[in-house]
């Protein structure tokens, strides 16, 4: 299983699980904390749950934010990384069936955040489109000046 090879990655098998994604505190912020010596670990662990995020939605709204702060490791986003990690070992049987089906009934949900971004106050929105009960797409964005 995918989510348990992440879990294991990261260090943390059997650790506590918690049931919500992010902790309830202030967005990250690019300043937050001291620099990572070596993100390495860091790339590899983002880049494993960015793929994780086609059949496990639920945590694309968390790791997309973590992501904007790659070029600049803290260990405020580590912190982020390691609760994500924490809500995969409690959640391990979510995730998207993906099956056949002839229905052609098309759902949309949307959310947008206006000037959310505490650095940049930039806004970011989120959309997913369903197709009866599969995925269809799903994107995260944040707003470009310029």
């Amino acid at each position: 299983m995918y989510a348990k090879d992440i879990i294991a990655r990261a260090g943390l098998l059997n650790c506590n699980p918690v049931y919500t994604p992010v902790d309830t505190s202030p967005k990250l912020r690019s300043t937050d904390g001291n620099p990572v010596d070596n993100p390495t670990k860091f790339h590899s662990l983002v880049g494993a749950l960015q793929y994780l995020t086609f059949t496990r939605t639920d945590i694309s709204h968390v790791v997309d934010p973590v992501c904007l702060h790659m070029h600049d490791l803290r260990e405020s986003h580590l912190h982020a990384l390691q609760r994500i990690v924490q809500y995969l070992e409690g959640t391990l049987d979510y995730g998207l069936h993906l099956y056949t089906s002839s229905t052609s009934r098309l759902l949309a949900y949307t959310d947008a955040d206006w000037a959310g971004c505490p650095d940049t106050r930039r806004s970011t929105s989120e959309y997913c489109v369903y197709l009866v009960v599969q995925t269809a797409t799903n994107s995260f964005s944040l707003q470009r000046w310029g």
